[in-house]
């Protein structure tokens, strides 16, 4: 038998699946990705069918598994990265699931939260407890509406019949023949079931929720031992040995290992984590707290603070899509640099309110600052720029909470191949920007958290040095004029809180 040579990361998303073959080097070798159904039964709820997420992301390594004739002696070891908050809860003797997965999206149950977490005292518990502000958001709330409103759930699930999970779970129940029913801790703290600090299922919140502990799963380190497959159509025995939350994934991805290392993703939305090694921070700036994901052996439990946008690559294609002003994402960095400035026009993409730090649920979005002279080329650089003005809100946020100021960003994400973007984004921070070659950070923190498990790789030292050139930004704007420039833009907010 040769020497292993991939891992093999599943990336599962909230709109597609993808395989990813990686190499030693750390390299992307091939990628196999297949989009899948998104469900909405009424305003404000958002549904996938377990099933369709299941053979969209089965299909998808199955097929990468027959491109390459890949075999259990190729591949060293398989890592998940997935949406993190999205609720199935399932028979474990049929492997049927009890209705549709709630995703995260999904605002079906914020009366039920508002309803539970109704009082100061309760809120502060929760948040005292998973380092979360009580949110229909999280897994708690889903779980406990599918128990309350599909028939004979709640019995089922006292009678011990029923599995609960996030996505990763039920990823690794079904690729190890229903013989794993675990998740890790970072997928296990977005539940807002799971106390931060003691590291175990929160007996307290289960009740406050009413879901019984015997659906839930085992909380396994997240780069370590989660089964082997034993699935029709796969190699069997390939060792499934890494999985985390995407936004954790991306961070270890980022080769952020140590306290005081960031990273954004510009996606969808915007996420930003801050790496605060062993100390779980509380934040006093509409931030949470977050378990990361740990190389093996890491005997403390590591945290950060966590910001959410929620609307930044959804802007641009608002541009596209409603307004029609562009083709494609790819123009916008044209358009951006062919005038001078925005012409003082700011946009607040508050289109479903605004999430950190701000938090104003109510909040609509705005165009300001509109004269006669006002051309698309403005529009455009006045959004990009406030995909930039948000991640701003967030920096400030994080370096008042961690006590120290952000030395540099490590960026991903569709949109950070934007270089204007990238550029107004360091001149707005006065922090170096630093942008991986390879930009598809999520897929390769899984690989990462597999292959430190398995031994492909020796540890982080020779995950960092695989890290190829990054493209480095800094500020050429003068102070005075970032300054100016914020002034607008928290006039512009004010004014749609």
């Amino acid at each position: 038998m040769g020497e292993k040579r991939y891992v093999i990361a599943l990336d599962q998303g909230t709109t597609s699946s993808r395989s990813v073959l990686v190499d030693r080097r750390g390299r992307m070798v091939d990628v196999v990705q297949r989009p899948f159904q998104q469900i909405f039964p009424q305003p404000g709820w958002v549904e996938h069918n377990p099933q369709d997420i299941l053979f969209s992301q089965l299909g998808t390594l199955t097929e990468l598994v027959a491109r390459h004739g890949l075999t259990s002696d190729d591949v060293a070891a398989i890592g998940i990265d997935n949406q993190r908050e999205t609720t199935i809860v399932w028979d474990p003797t049929t492997g049927v699931p009890v209705s549709n997965a709630i995703v995260w999206q999904c605002r079906r149950t914020a009366d039920m939260v508002g309803r539970v977490c109704g009082t100061p005292e309760v809120r502060e518990m929760v948040r005292s407890k998973t380092g979360l502000l009580p949110d229909a958001y999280f897994s708690a709330s889903k779980t406990a509406w599918i128990l309350e409103n599909v028939p004979g759930a709640r019995a089922r699930a006292e009678a011990g019949e029923l599995l609960f999970g996030t996505v990763d779970t039920w990823l690794v129940w079904t690729l190890t023949g229903g013989l794993v029913h675990a998740t890790d801790p970072t997928n296990a703290c977005r539940t807002m079931l799971y106390n931060i600090h003691e590291g175990r299922w929160d007996q307290d919140l289960l009740d406050l929720f009413d879901i019984p502990a015997s659906m839930l799963p085992e909380v396994r380190p997240s780069s370590g031992p989660f089964g082997e497959t034993s699935y029709p159509g796969l190699p069997a025995g390939i060792p499934v040995c890494g999985v985390a939350g995407d936004q954790q994934a991306a961070l270890f991805g980022q080769c952020c290992f140590a306290p005081g290392q960031a990273k954004n993703t510009y996606g969808t939305g915007c996420f930003m984590l801050l790496h605060t090694g062993a100390e779980a921070r509380e934040s006093e700036h509409g931030l949470v707290t977050t378990i990361v994901a740990s190389p093996p052996g890491t005997t403390q439990t590591q945290y950060a603070l966590e910001g959410s946008v929620f609307v930044a690559g959804a802007l641009v294609q608002w541009l596209r899509d409603e307004l029609g002003i562009i083709r494609d994402a790819a123009e916008t960095e044209s358009l951006a640099q062919s005038v001078p400035d925005t012409g003082g026009v700011y946009v607040v993409p508050a289109f479903t309110g605004l999430g950190a730090p701000w938090w104003e649920p109510d909040a609509r979005g705005v165009i300001l600052g509109l004269t006669r002279g006002t051309g698309r080329a403005h529009l455009v650089r006045a959004a990009l720029e406030a995909l930039a003005y948000q991640i701003r809100d967030l920096a400030d946020a994080m370096e008042a909470d961690a006590g120290s100021a952000l030395d540099v960003l490590n960026v991903d994400g569709g949109a950070s191949a934007n270089d204007f973007l990238m550029q107004f984004q360091a001149d707005l921070l006065g922090c170096e920007l630093r942008r991986p070659a390879n930009t598809e950070t999520t897929s390769l923190g899984a690989a990462f958290l597999a292959g430190l498990a398995s031994g492909f790789w020796g540890g982080t030292d020779e995950l960092v040095a695989l890290r190829e050139t990054d493209d480095v930004f800094r500020r050429t704007m003068d102070p005075a004029r970032v300054d100016a420039l914020l002034a607008g833009w928290h006039d512009a907010v004010r004014r749609v809180m």
